[in-house]
Protein backbone atom coordinates (compact mmCIF):
# COMPACT_ATOMS: atom_id res chain seq x y z
CA UNK A 1 0.00 0.00 0.00
CA UNK A 2 1.53 3.56 -0.85
CA UNK A 3 2.47 5.28 2.33
CA UNK A 4 -0.31 8.20 1.05
CA UNK A 5 -2.71 5.83 1.01
CA UNK A 6 -1.79 4.60 4.89
CA UNK A 7 -1.51 8.26 5.85
CA UNK A 8 -5.29 8.43 5.19
CA UNK A 9 -6.21 4.77 6.30
CA UNK A 10 -5.05 5.80 9.32
CA UNK A 11 -6.56 8.72 10.37
CA UNK A 12 -4.19 10.65 12.93
CA UNK A 13 -5.35 11.37 16.44
CA UNK A 14 -4.11 10.74 19.86
CA UNK A 15 -6.13 7.91 21.95
CA UNK A 16 -5.01 8.31 25.37
CA UNK A 17 -5.20 5.20 27.69
CA UNK A 18 -6.90 5.32 31.29
CA UNK A 19 -5.88 3.76 34.57
CA UNK A 20 -6.18 0.05 34.98
CA UNK A 21 -9.93 -0.31 36.17
CA UNK A 22 -11.02 3.14 36.02
CA UNK A 23 -14.19 3.92 37.80
CA UNK A 24 -17.14 6.04 36.25
CA UNK A 25 -19.31 7.95 38.38
CA UNK A 26 -22.69 6.00 37.31
CA UNK A 27 -20.27 2.44 38.63
CA UNK A 28 -18.96 1.34 35.11
CA UNK A 29 -15.82 -0.40 35.23
CA UNK A 30 -13.46 0.62 31.92
CA UNK A 31 -10.97 -2.11 31.03
CA UNK A 32 -7.69 -1.70 30.73
CA UNK A 33 -7.15 -0.64 27.50
CA UNK A 34 -8.71 2.59 26.83
CA UNK A 35 -9.97 3.31 24.64
CA UNK A 36 -10.85 -0.10 23.23
CA UNK A 37 -9.24 -1.27 19.67
CA UNK A 38 -11.20 -3.71 18.49
CA UNK A 39 -13.82 -2.23 16.60
CA UNK A 40 -13.74 -3.40 13.16
CA UNK A 41 -14.40 -2.49 9.32
CA UNK A 42 -16.86 -5.09 8.25
CA UNK A 43 -19.38 -3.18 10.60
CA UNK A 44 -19.47 -0.67 8.90
CA UNK A 45 -21.93 0.16 5.99
CA UNK A 46 -24.62 -2.33 5.22
CA UNK A 47 -23.56 -4.59 7.74
CA UNK A 48 -24.77 -6.05 10.87
CA UNK A 49 -24.97 -3.92 13.79
CA UNK A 50 -22.38 -3.72 16.70
CA UNK A 51 -22.75 -5.83 19.95
CA UNK A 52 -24.54 -4.42 22.77
CA UNK A 53 -22.39 -1.95 24.48
CA UNK A 54 -20.44 -4.12 27.74
CA UNK A 55 -22.16 -2.33 30.25
CA UNK A 56 -25.56 -3.36 28.75
CA UNK A 57 -24.16 -6.66 29.28
CA UNK A 58 -23.14 -7.04 32.22
CA UNK A 59 -24.60 -3.62 34.25
CA UNK A 60 -22.54 -2.84 37.09
CA UNK A 61 -24.24 -4.82 40.57
CA UNK A 62 -25.08 -0.96 42.45
CA UNK A 63 -25.60 1.83 40.04
CA UNK A 64 -24.65 5.41 41.45
CA UNK A 65 -27.25 8.12 40.40
CA UNK A 66 -26.08 11.36 42.19
CA UNK A 67 -24.98 12.87 38.74
CA UNK A 68 -28.29 13.80 36.45
CA UNK A 69 -31.23 13.06 35.41
CA UNK A 70 -31.88 9.00 34.83
CA UNK A 71 -33.37 8.59 31.43
CA UNK A 72 -34.44 5.36 30.07
CA UNK A 73 -33.26 5.48 26.50
CA UNK A 74 -31.28 1.58 26.84
CA UNK A 75 -32.09 -1.10 29.90
CA UNK A 76 -29.09 -0.07 32.11
CA UNK A 77 -31.45 1.03 34.94
CA UNK A 78 -33.86 -1.35 34.25
CA UNK A 79 -34.21 -4.54 36.22
CA UNK A 80 -37.70 -5.80 34.96
CA UNK A 81 -40.84 -4.37 33.63
CA UNK A 82 -43.76 -4.22 32.08
CA UNK A 83 -43.75 -0.66 30.11
CA UNK A 84 -43.79 -0.54 26.73
CA UNK A 85 -40.87 2.10 25.71
CA UNK A 86 -41.82 4.52 23.14
CA UNK A 87 -39.01 6.90 21.19
CA UNK A 88 -40.27 11.01 20.66
CA UNK A 89 -38.35 13.17 17.63
CA UNK A 90 -38.42 16.87 17.80
CA UNK A 91 -40.83 18.76 15.77
CA UNK A 92 -39.51 21.42 13.90
CA UNK A 93 -40.07 25.17 14.70
CA UNK A 94 -43.05 26.61 12.17
CA UNK A 95 -41.08 29.31 11.71
CA UNK A 96 -38.08 27.54 10.19
CA UNK A 97 -35.60 28.81 9.14
CA UNK A 98 -34.13 30.49 12.04
CA UNK A 99 -31.27 32.16 10.59
CA UNK A 100 -31.07 32.44 6.71
CA UNK A 101 -28.15 33.98 4.00
CA UNK A 102 -29.62 37.60 3.80
CA UNK A 103 -26.28 39.72 4.10
CA UNK A 104 -23.47 40.53 0.99
CA UNK A 105 -21.09 38.47 3.22
CA UNK A 106 -22.88 35.32 3.15
CA UNK A 107 -23.12 35.00 -0.42
CA UNK A 108 -19.86 33.27 -2.32
CA UNK A 109 -19.83 34.43 -5.78
CA UNK A 110 -19.53 30.85 -7.30
CA UNK A 111 -20.48 28.83 -4.87
CA UNK A 112 -23.68 30.18 -3.09
CA UNK A 113 -25.75 31.35 0.14
CA UNK A 114 -25.20 30.04 3.42
CA UNK A 115 -25.46 30.91 6.43
CA UNK A 116 -25.66 27.87 8.84
CA UNK A 117 -23.28 26.00 11.51
CA UNK A 118 -20.92 23.11 10.03
CA UNK A 119 -19.73 21.66 12.74
CA UNK A 120 -19.41 25.63 14.34
CA UNK A 121 -21.75 25.27 17.88
CA UNK A 122 -24.39 26.84 19.54
CA UNK A 123 -23.92 27.91 23.25
CA UNK A 124 -25.99 29.76 25.94
CA UNK A 125 -23.23 32.39 27.46
CA UNK A 126 -24.31 32.60 31.26
CA UNK A 127 -22.16 35.85 30.99
CA UNK A 128 -23.63 37.52 28.57
CA UNK A 129 -26.88 35.93 29.11
CA UNK A 130 -27.12 34.93 25.20
CA UNK A 131 -27.52 32.48 23.27
CA UNK A 132 -24.27 32.35 20.50
CA UNK A 133 -24.38 30.87 17.27
CA UNK A 134 -21.13 30.36 15.15
CA UNK A 135 -21.46 29.46 12.17
CA UNK A 136 -20.14 29.48 7.75
CA UNK A 137 -21.33 32.72 6.64
CA UNK A 138 -20.80 31.70 2.78
CA UNK A 139 -20.10 28.61 1.17
CA UNK A 140 -16.85 27.90 2.65
CA UNK A 141 -16.24 31.81 2.71
CA UNK A 142 -15.91 33.03 6.18
CA UNK A 143 -16.63 32.31 9.78
CA UNK A 144 -19.07 34.35 11.77
CA UNK A 145 -21.19 34.81 15.40
CA UNK A 146 -24.70 35.70 15.35
CA UNK A 147 -26.55 36.03 18.55
CA UNK A 148 -30.28 36.14 19.90
CA UNK A 149 -31.95 36.60 22.89
CA UNK A 150 -34.54 34.07 23.26
CA UNK A 151 -33.09 31.40 20.67
CA UNK A 152 -35.51 32.14 18.07
CA UNK A 153 -35.05 35.81 16.86
CA UNK A 154 -31.04 36.01 15.61
CA UNK A 155 -28.76 39.15 15.34
CA UNK A 156 -25.82 39.44 13.05
CA UNK A 157 -23.46 42.49 15.10
CA UNK A 158 -20.39 44.18 13.46
CA UNK A 159 -17.63 42.49 14.79
CA UNK A 160 -15.70 44.78 13.18
CA UNK A 161 -14.31 42.38 10.42
CA UNK A 162 -14.94 42.54 6.45
CA UNK A 163 -17.28 45.57 6.76
CA UNK A 164 -20.14 45.92 9.31
CA UNK A 165 -20.40 42.45 9.29
CA UNK A 166 -20.38 39.57 11.91
CA UNK A 167 -17.71 37.85 10.50
CA UNK A 168 -15.21 36.48 13.05
CA UNK A 169 -11.53 36.61 13.14
CA UNK A 170 -9.85 33.15 12.50
CA UNK A 171 -7.23 32.03 10.17
CA UNK A 172 -9.69 30.74 7.54
CA UNK A 173 -13.61 30.24 7.43
CA UNK A 174 -13.96 26.27 8.50
CA UNK A 175 -14.33 25.82 11.99
CA UNK A 176 -14.94 22.25 12.77
CA UNK A 177 -16.01 22.50 16.16
CA UNK A 178 -16.17 25.38 18.72
CA UNK A 179 -16.69 25.13 22.68
CA UNK A 180 -17.87 27.00 25.45
CA UNK A 181 -16.04 25.77 28.44
CA UNK A 182 -16.99 26.98 31.55
CA UNK A 183 -14.35 24.66 33.36
CA UNK A 184 -11.99 26.76 32.08
CA UNK A 185 -9.99 29.31 34.61
CA UNK A 186 -7.90 31.28 32.35
CA UNK A 187 -10.40 33.65 30.74
CA UNK A 188 -8.24 33.93 27.59
CA UNK A 189 -9.19 30.22 26.77
CA UNK A 190 -13.04 30.47 27.42
CA UNK A 191 -13.86 29.77 23.89
CA UNK A 192 -12.20 26.72 21.95
CA UNK A 193 -12.08 26.47 18.53
CA UNK A 194 -10.44 23.29 16.10
CA UNK A 195 -10.29 24.78 12.43
CA UNK A 196 -9.34 22.64 9.64
CA UNK A 197 -7.02 23.68 6.26
CA UNK A 198 -6.30 21.67 3.92
CA UNK A 199 -5.94 18.46 5.69
CA UNK A 200 -4.35 19.74 8.94
CA UNK A 201 -6.56 20.33 11.47
CA UNK A 202 -5.31 23.29 14.30
CA UNK A 203 -6.28 24.02 17.99
CA UNK A 204 -7.80 27.87 18.78
CA UNK A 205 -8.79 29.62 21.87
CA UNK A 206 -10.44 32.76 22.69
CA UNK A 207 -11.61 34.98 25.34
CA UNK A 208 -14.53 36.28 23.53
CA UNK A 209 -15.47 33.90 20.89
CA UNK A 210 -14.79 36.84 17.97
CA UNK A 211 -10.72 37.13 18.38
CA UNK A 212 -8.99 33.66 18.10
CA UNK A 213 -5.30 32.34 19.36
CA UNK A 214 -3.82 29.68 17.19
CA UNK A 215 -2.17 27.11 19.73
CA UNK A 216 -0.85 24.69 17.00
CA UNK A 217 -1.40 22.28 14.47
CA UNK A 218 -2.98 18.99 16.07
CA UNK A 219 -2.84 16.67 13.01
CA UNK A 220 -4.07 15.62 9.77
CA UNK A 221 -7.32 14.33 9.26
CA UNK A 222 -10.07 14.16 6.28
CA UNK A 223 -12.87 16.68 6.37
CA UNK A 224 -15.85 16.99 8.87
CA UNK A 225 -14.59 15.95 11.95
CA UNK A 226 -15.74 17.78 15.23
CA UNK A 227 -15.05 18.63 18.60
CA UNK A 228 -16.50 17.57 21.97
CA UNK A 229 -15.84 17.77 26.04
CA UNK A 230 -16.53 14.57 27.98
CA UNK A 231 -16.98 15.91 31.95
CA UNK A 232 -17.51 12.79 32.75
CA UNK A 233 -14.14 11.97 32.60
CA UNK A 234 -12.29 15.24 31.75
CA UNK A 235 -11.17 14.31 28.67
CA UNK A 236 -11.72 16.46 25.29
CA UNK A 237 -13.03 14.39 22.35
CA UNK A 238 -12.13 14.67 18.47
CA UNK A 239 -14.76 12.59 16.16
CA UNK A 240 -12.17 11.85 13.11
CA UNK A 241 -13.67 11.15 9.39
CA UNK A 242 -11.89 7.95 8.95
CA UNK A 243 -9.70 8.63 5.91
CA UNK A 244 -10.99 10.16 2.46
CA UNK A 245 -12.63 7.41 0.94
CA UNK A 246 -15.75 5.45 1.57
CA UNK A 247 -16.70 4.29 3.88
CA UNK A 248 -17.08 7.50 5.60
CA UNK A 249 -16.69 6.39 9.36
CA UNK A 250 -15.79 7.80 12.83
CA UNK A 251 -12.02 7.50 14.55
CA UNK A 252 -11.73 8.60 18.13
CA UNK A 253 -8.85 10.40 19.51
CA UNK A 254 -9.18 12.10 23.57
CA UNK A 255 -6.85 14.22 24.78
CA UNK A 256 -6.47 15.75 28.83
CA UNK A 257 -5.70 19.38 27.89
CA UNK A 258 -6.95 20.85 25.12
CA UNK A 259 -4.27 22.07 22.36
CA UNK A 260 -1.51 19.78 23.41
CA UNK A 261 -2.72 16.50 21.41
CA UNK A 262 -0.30 15.00 18.59
CA UNK A 263 -2.25 13.35 15.67
CA UNK A 264 0.47 13.07 13.73
CA UNK A 265 2.55 10.25 15.77
CA UNK A 266 -0.22 8.12 16.79
CA UNK A 267 -3.24 5.79 15.44
CA UNK A 268 -6.69 6.65 16.94
CA UNK A 269 -9.10 3.49 17.11
CA UNK A 270 -12.09 2.99 14.55
CA UNK A 271 -15.10 4.53 16.66
CA UNK A 272 -18.09 3.82 14.77
CA UNK A 273 -19.57 4.01 11.42
CA UNK A 274 -23.72 3.39 9.96
CA UNK A 275 -24.89 -0.07 9.24
CA UNK A 276 -27.91 -2.16 7.78
CA UNK A 277 -30.19 -0.74 10.41
CA UNK A 278 -29.83 2.53 9.29
CA UNK A 279 -31.58 1.63 5.93
CA UNK A 280 -31.60 2.77 2.53
CA UNK A 281 -33.55 5.59 0.47
CA UNK A 282 -35.34 3.35 -1.89
CA UNK A 283 -34.97 5.86 -4.86
CA UNK A 284 -31.04 6.01 -4.71
CA UNK A 285 -30.45 1.85 -3.01
CA UNK A 286 -27.10 3.82 -1.51
CA UNK A 287 -25.87 1.92 1.07
CA UNK A 288 -25.71 3.93 4.35
CA UNK A 289 -22.35 5.65 5.73
CA UNK A 290 -21.62 7.82 8.75
CA UNK A 291 -20.97 11.30 7.52
CA UNK A 292 -20.21 12.67 11.44
CA UNK A 293 -20.57 12.27 14.99
CA UNK A 294 -21.65 15.31 17.06
CA UNK A 295 -21.46 14.28 20.88
CA UNK A 296 -22.45 16.29 24.27
CA UNK A 297 -22.76 15.51 27.89
CA UNK A 298 -26.35 15.26 28.71
CA UNK A 299 -28.00 14.71 32.44
CA UNK A 300 -26.38 11.28 33.08
CA UNK A 301 -25.07 9.99 29.72
CA UNK A 302 -23.55 11.09 26.09
CA UNK A 303 -25.70 12.38 23.75
CA UNK A 304 -24.47 11.50 20.21
CA UNK A 305 -25.88 13.13 16.56
CA UNK A 306 -25.08 11.02 13.79
CA UNK A 307 -25.21 12.28 10.52
CA UNK A 308 -26.05 9.19 8.28
CA UNK A 309 -25.40 10.07 4.19
CA UNK A 310 -28.15 8.07 2.47
CA UNK A 311 -26.93 9.00 -0.98
CA UNK A 312 -26.51 11.98 -3.35
CA UNK A 313 -27.09 10.80 -7.07
CA UNK A 314 -24.06 13.10 -8.44
CA UNK A 315 -21.69 11.41 -6.67
CA UNK A 316 -19.80 8.73 -9.00
CA UNK A 317 -18.18 6.69 -5.99
CA UNK A 318 -21.44 6.21 -4.28
CA UNK A 319 -23.73 5.12 -7.44
CA UNK A 320 -25.42 2.14 -6.68
CA UNK A 321 -25.13 -0.72 -9.22
CA UNK A 322 -29.00 -1.10 -8.72
CA UNK A 323 -29.75 1.93 -10.91
CA UNK A 324 -29.75 2.18 -14.40
CA UNK A 325 -28.53 5.56 -16.51
CA UNK A 326 -32.32 6.15 -17.02
CA UNK A 327 -33.12 5.82 -13.43
CA UNK A 328 -30.70 8.15 -12.08
CA UNK A 329 -30.76 10.73 -14.70
CA UNK A 330 -33.95 12.60 -13.53
CA UNK A 331 -32.39 12.61 -9.58
CA UNK A 332 -29.47 14.41 -11.10
CA UNK A 333 -31.03 16.69 -12.64
CA UNK A 334 -33.39 17.38 -9.45
CA UNK A 335 -30.91 19.75 -8.11
CA UNK A 336 -31.14 18.08 -4.66
CA UNK A 337 -28.39 18.42 -2.07
CA UNK A 338 -27.06 15.18 -0.63
CA UNK A 339 -29.57 13.32 1.83
CA UNK A 340 -27.95 13.27 5.01
CA UNK A 341 -30.07 13.29 8.11
CA UNK A 342 -29.56 12.77 11.83
CA UNK A 343 -30.03 9.95 13.65
CA UNK A 344 -29.73 9.72 17.68
CA UNK A 345 -27.28 7.66 20.02
CA UNK A 346 -26.83 7.90 23.43
CA UNK A 347 -23.56 6.22 25.29
CA UNK A 348 -22.60 5.63 28.96
CA UNK A 349 -18.93 5.28 28.82
CA UNK A 350 -18.06 7.79 26.17
CA UNK A 351 -16.88 5.50 23.72
CA UNK A 352 -19.74 2.64 23.11
CA UNK A 353 -23.10 4.01 21.45
CA UNK A 354 -26.80 2.41 22.04
CA UNK A 355 -28.70 3.16 19.01
CA UNK A 356 -32.02 1.18 19.20
CA UNK A 357 -34.00 3.40 17.29
CA UNK A 358 -32.69 3.75 13.67
CA UNK A 359 -35.76 6.37 12.28
CA UNK A 360 -34.46 9.97 11.28
CA UNK A 361 -34.60 11.88 14.57
CA UNK A 362 -33.70 15.16 12.54
CA UNK A 363 -35.10 14.54 8.68
CA UNK A 364 -34.79 15.82 5.42
CA UNK A 365 -38.18 17.84 3.94
CA UNK A 366 -39.65 15.60 1.06
CA UNK A 367 -40.72 19.20 -0.36
CA UNK A 368 -39.23 21.08 -2.63
CA UNK A 369 -37.93 24.05 -1.97
CA UNK A 370 -37.76 23.54 1.77
CA UNK A 371 -35.11 24.81 3.88
CA UNK A 372 -34.12 21.47 4.66
CA UNK A 373 -34.78 19.65 1.06
CA UNK A 374 -31.35 18.43 1.83
CA UNK A 375 -27.93 18.18 4.09
CA UNK A 376 -29.72 18.50 7.42
CA UNK A 377 -26.67 18.51 10.01
CA UNK A 378 -26.12 18.62 13.80
CA UNK A 379 -24.10 21.48 15.39
CA UNK A 380 -21.78 21.51 18.27
CA UNK A 381 -22.91 21.37 21.46
CA UNK A 382 -25.63 19.55 20.25
CA UNK A 383 -28.61 20.85 22.20
CA UNK A 384 -29.81 23.37 24.73
CA UNK A 385 -32.10 23.27 27.78
CA UNK A 386 -34.62 26.04 27.90
CA UNK A 387 -37.52 25.45 30.57
CA UNK A 388 -39.38 22.40 29.67
CA UNK A 389 -37.88 22.10 26.25
CA UNK A 390 -34.59 21.21 24.67
CA UNK A 391 -33.65 23.21 21.57
CA UNK A 392 -31.66 21.29 18.30
CA UNK A 393 -30.43 23.89 15.94
CA UNK A 394 -29.31 22.08 12.73
CA UNK A 395 -28.10 22.93 9.10
CA UNK A 396 -30.23 22.39 6.16
CA UNK A 397 -30.00 23.17 2.33
CA UNK A 398 -32.36 23.90 -0.18
CA UNK A 399 -30.02 23.43 -3.06
CA UNK A 400 -31.46 24.79 -6.38
CA UNK A 401 -34.60 25.19 -5.18
CA UNK A 402 -32.94 28.21 -3.26
CA UNK A 403 -33.39 31.62 -5.06
CA UNK A 404 -30.81 32.37 -7.62
CA UNK A 405 -28.55 29.35 -5.80
CA UNK A 406 -25.31 28.33 -8.46
CA UNK A 407 -25.31 24.99 -7.30
CA UNK A 408 -27.26 21.76 -5.72
CA UNK A 409 -25.22 22.10 -2.63
CA UNK A 410 -25.62 25.67 -1.85
CA UNK A 411 -28.80 27.33 -0.10
CA UNK A 412 -27.72 26.73 3.05
CA UNK A 413 -29.69 28.17 6.61
CA UNK A 414 -30.23 26.79 10.15
CA UNK A 415 -33.23 25.35 11.62
CA UNK A 416 -34.59 24.56 15.06
CA UNK A 417 -36.73 21.69 16.37
CA UNK A 418 -38.15 21.15 19.82
CA UNK A 419 -38.19 18.15 22.23
CA UNK A 420 -39.60 17.57 25.28
CA UNK A 421 -36.98 18.33 28.24
CA UNK A 422 -35.84 14.31 28.64
CA UNK A 423 -38.57 13.23 26.28
CA UNK A 424 -36.04 10.83 23.84
CA UNK A 425 -37.47 7.97 25.49
CA UNK A 426 -40.54 6.80 27.50
CA UNK A 427 -41.52 4.06 29.72
CA UNK A 428 -45.41 3.57 29.23
CA UNK A 429 -48.59 2.13 30.59
CA UNK A 430 -52.30 1.96 29.19
CA UNK A 431 -55.43 2.05 31.22
CA UNK A 432 -53.55 -1.44 32.83
CA UNK A 433 -51.15 -0.68 35.71
CA UNK A 434 -48.04 -1.33 35.13
CA UNK A 435 -44.68 -1.19 36.77
CA UNK A 436 -40.83 -0.84 36.36
CA UNK A 437 -37.93 -1.88 38.95
CA UNK A 438 -34.60 -0.39 38.87
CA UNK A 439 -31.97 -2.44 39.44
CA UNK A 440 -30.16 -1.81 42.92
CA UNK A 441 -29.17 1.94 43.18
CA UNK A 442 -27.57 4.53 45.34
CA UNK A 443 -28.07 8.13 45.88
CA UNK A 444 -26.71 11.09 48.13
CA UNK A 445 -29.13 13.15 47.55
CA UNK A 446 -32.91 13.71 49.65
CA UNK A 447 -35.88 14.30 47.63
CA UNK A 448 -37.12 12.13 44.78
CA UNK A 449 -38.22 13.73 41.41
CA UNK A 450 -39.27 12.33 37.85
CA UNK A 451 -40.31 13.92 34.96
CA UNK A 452 -43.59 12.64 33.73
CA UNK A 453 -47.32 12.77 32.16
CA UNK A 454 -49.90 11.54 34.15
CA UNK A 455 -52.63 14.22 33.35
CA UNK A 456 -55.00 11.39 31.88
CA UNK A 457 -53.70 8.54 34.75
CA UNK A 458 -51.71 8.07 37.94
CA UNK A 459 -47.78 7.01 39.15
CA UNK A 460 -46.88 5.81 42.59
CA UNK A 461 -43.17 5.06 43.60
CA UNK A 462 -42.22 2.15 46.30
CA UNK A 463 -38.72 1.66 47.41
CA UNK A 464 -37.68 -1.59 47.73
CA UNK A 465 -34.78 -3.27 49.99
CA UNK A 466 -32.36 -6.07 48.85
CA UNK A 467 -34.88 -8.37 48.68
CA UNK A 468 -37.43 -6.96 46.82
CA UNK A 469 -39.60 -5.78 49.62
CA UNK A 470 -40.89 -2.46 50.33
CA UNK A 471 -39.31 -0.70 53.04
CA UNK A 472 -41.56 0.25 55.80
CA UNK A 473 -42.80 4.07 55.37
CA UNK A 474 -42.27 3.82 51.27
CA UNK A 475 -44.77 1.09 50.38
CA UNK A 476 -47.10 2.49 47.08
CA UNK A 477 -50.08 3.03 49.59
CA UNK A 478 -47.50 5.94 51.41
CA UNK A 479 -46.30 7.79 47.93
CA UNK A 480 -48.14 10.35 46.67
CA UNK A 481 -49.97 10.06 43.44
CA UNK A 482 -48.63 12.17 40.81
CA UNK A 483 -51.26 12.98 38.36
CA UNK A 484 -49.80 16.07 36.13
CA UNK A 485 -47.65 16.34 33.20
CA UNK A 486 -44.90 17.81 34.44
CA UNK A 487 -40.67 17.82 33.49
CA UNK A 488 -40.00 18.11 37.42
CA UNK A 489 -42.34 16.74 39.82
CA UNK A 490 -41.17 15.76 43.85
CA UNK A 491 -42.27 12.32 44.70
CA UNK A 492 -42.90 11.86 48.73
CA UNK A 493 -43.99 9.67 50.95
CA UNK A 494 -46.54 10.19 53.92
CA UNK A 495 -44.51 8.13 56.58
CA UNK A 496 -40.99 8.59 55.82
CA UNK A 497 -38.59 11.34 54.13
CA UNK A 498 -36.20 9.60 51.64
CA UNK A 499 -33.22 11.33 52.74
CA UNK A 500 -33.54 7.88 55.39
CA UNK A 501 -31.95 6.21 52.77
CA UNK A 502 -28.96 8.64 51.61
CA UNK A 503 -26.02 5.80 50.87
CA UNK A 504 -27.90 2.48 50.96
CA UNK A 505 -28.68 0.30 48.10
CA UNK A 506 -32.05 0.06 47.42
CA UNK A 507 -34.64 0.04 43.92
CA UNK A 508 -37.40 1.91 43.05
CA UNK A 509 -40.76 0.32 41.62
CA UNK A 510 -42.96 2.54 39.43
CA UNK A 511 -46.24 1.75 39.43
CA UNK A 512 -47.74 3.47 36.66
CA UNK A 513 -51.55 3.91 34.71
CA UNK A 514 -52.25 5.95 31.32
CA UNK A 515 -48.82 7.46 32.14
CA UNK A 516 -45.47 7.76 30.52
CA UNK A 517 -42.64 8.22 32.74
CA UNK A 518 -39.22 9.87 30.91
CA UNK A 519 -36.76 9.97 33.71
CA UNK A 520 -36.07 9.97 37.46
CA UNK A 521 -33.34 11.64 40.09
CA UNK A 522 -32.60 12.47 43.43
CA UNK A 523 -31.91 15.66 44.26
CA UNK A 524 -29.89 17.35 47.14
CA UNK A 525 -32.71 19.70 47.58
CA UNK A 526 -36.26 20.79 47.14
CA UNK A 527 -34.93 22.80 43.98
CA UNK A 528 -35.01 19.38 42.07
CA UNK A 529 -31.45 20.41 40.69
CA UNK A 530 -29.89 17.18 38.94
CA UNK A 531 -26.52 18.21 39.14
CA UNK A 532 -26.36 16.32 35.67
CA UNK A 533 -24.94 18.38 32.63
CA UNK A 534 -26.72 20.27 30.26
CA UNK A 535 -25.03 20.22 26.83
CA UNK A 536 -25.04 23.48 25.33
CA UNK A 537 -26.55 25.76 28.24
CA UNK A 538 -29.73 26.98 28.34
CA UNK A 539 -31.55 30.60 30.26
CA UNK A 540 -31.35 30.71 33.86
CA UNK A 541 -28.46 27.94 34.02
CA UNK A 542 -25.17 29.67 35.42
CA UNK A 543 -22.87 27.07 34.75
CA UNK A 544 -22.86 23.33 32.45
CA UNK A 545 -24.56 21.39 35.08
CA UNK A 546 -27.93 22.35 36.57
CA UNK A 547 -27.66 22.97 39.64
CA UNK A 548 -30.54 25.51 40.29
CA UNK A 549 -33.53 22.69 39.23
CA UNK A 550 -36.48 24.69 39.15
CA UNK A 551 -35.45 28.14 39.18
CA UNK A 552 -34.26 27.70 35.57
CA UNK A 553 -38.04 27.37 34.55
CA UNK A 554 -39.94 31.00 33.59
CA UNK A 555 -42.44 31.54 36.02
Amino acid sequence: MKPRCLLFLFVLGLGLESPAGEKLYNGIELPDEWPPRDVRFRRFQNSDPAPKPPYLVKPPAVIPIDVGRQLFVDDFLIESTTLKRTFHRPTYYEGNPVLKPDRPWETHSRLGPMAMPFNGGVFWDPRDQLFKMWHMAGYNYNGALSISKDGLNWEKPNWGFRGKSNVIKIPNNEMHGVWLDLEEKDPARRYKMVWHRSGNYSAAVSSDGIYWNILGKLGRSGDRCSLGYNPFRGVWIYSLRHGWGRPRARRYAESKVFGEANWYDNTPPLWTGADRLDGMRPELKTPPQLYNLDCAPYESLKLGLFTIYRGNPRDDADRPAALTDAELEPLKKSGRPKLNEISVGFSRDGFHWSRPDRKPFLPVSEKRGAWNWGNVQSAGGCCLVVGDRLFFYVSGRAGLAFPKSPGEDSGGSTGLAFLRRDGFASMDAGPTRGQLTTRPIRFSGRQLFVNANCSNGEMQVEVLDKSGNALTGFSRDDSTSAREDRTLMPITWSKKQLASLTGRTVRFRFHLRNARLFAFWVSPDESGASHGYIAGGGPGYTSHKDTVGRAAFKP
